[in-house]
């Protein structure tokens, strides 16, 4: 969680290889709420893909020519809605959903990158009537939120089955293994094993970007930027990171589209500036309403970064 950068006890620990094996659980641990007695068990020494509480006020969320595959979008995604979201609840919020009652519900923070994530994939697989968003706000959370639903008192978090599992990461794969939709993951064995490497790279990527954001971040996050423009060198089928849009996208989505503002706005820099390959895969991203419609506001994205890294 990018919320701790600096910090001791932070969460940027040694990243546990991720098992991708098609057609299993690829990701064989899930953190459930011990509210209601359930077992916890977590990946160990893995950061934590959700969004804490933020400190200091903070308010961010919270081609080569080669033919794109197609990509679904809203029209011919079955079952997509343009949504009218929910509003936020925060510590005037008295009393939480009514729990267990055989609605599925996503607890978001439409601030938080890590939520919106999962929230991508809910929408991309037209699972917005069976999925109900219900939205947190991360600086004054409902106290029935750690009480009764997330003990971790993290969004996301997902309620479904009678029990209630967190972690960004691991909510993909529960998605993709539990509901219908479009599939997010691959049957090529060698896109597989490369997507396994790109995941386990999202944490590398986020903590350089958040550790150099106060020194000379232009200069010192280049090579992470041109790692993600080598890595979507890697098939030709399409201008995705697998070929096809698939949850690696979804899982760098939120985060280097936000990045992309950031430079702009405070450093005047171009990411895709020199990556060709980074500037296309960001443009077919903005071509799917499942991706664009849970971006966060530009110009609020933009301050709440200069409060927080820049003191302004």
């Amino acid at each position: 969680m990018w919320y701790s950068i600096g910090q001791k006890g932070g969460d940027f620990t040694t990243f546990k290889k991720l098992k991708l094996i098609h057609h299993s659980p690829r990701w064989s641990a899930v953190t459930v709420s011990p509210a209601f007695g359930k077992p916890r068990s977590a990946h160990r020494g893995r950061v934590r893909s959700q969004c804490p509480r933020p400190s200091a006020n903070l308010g961010w969320p919270t081609c080569s020519g080669v033919r794109p595959q197609h990509h679904w979008t809203s029209e011919n995604i079955p079952g997509f809605v343009k949504e009218d979201l929910p509003p936020t609840l925060d510590s005037t919020s008295l009393e939480p959903p009514p729990l267990f009652d055989g609605t599925t519900r996503l607890y978001i923070a439409y601030v938080c990158p890590f939520a919106q994530r999962v929230w991508i994939a809910r929408n991309y697989k037209g699972l917005q009537d069976e999925i109900k968003l219900v939205a947190i706000d991360l600086g004054s959370k409902p106290t029935w939120y750690k009480e009764k639903v997330y003990r971790e008192n993290k969004v996301p978090s997902l309620e479904h089955n009678n029990k209630v599992i967190g972690e960004s990461l691991d909510l993909l794969q529960y998605l993709e293994d539990n509901f219908e939709g479009p599939k997010l993951f691959p049957n090529d064995p060698s896109k597989q094993q490369f997507a396994e490497e790109l995941l386990e790279y999202t944490n590398t990527f986020n903590k350089t970007m958040f550790t150099y954001f106060k020194g000379d971040p232009v200069k010192e996050t280049g090579s992470a930027f041109d790692y993600l423009e080598t890595a979507l060198n890697k098939f030709e089928d399409g201008l995705f990171f697998l070929g096809q849009f698939s949850l690696v996208d979804i899982a760098y989505g939120p985060f280097i589209g936000s990045f992309q503002l950031i430079f702009h706005d405070v450093w005047k820099y171009d990411i895709t500036a020199g990556r060709p390959k980074l500037g296309a895969w960001i443009e077919e991203m903005n071509k799917i309403d499942a991706y664009t419609q849970t971006k966060y506001d530009r110009a609020k994205l933009v301050e709440s970064y200069k409060k927080r890294f820049l003191g302004q």
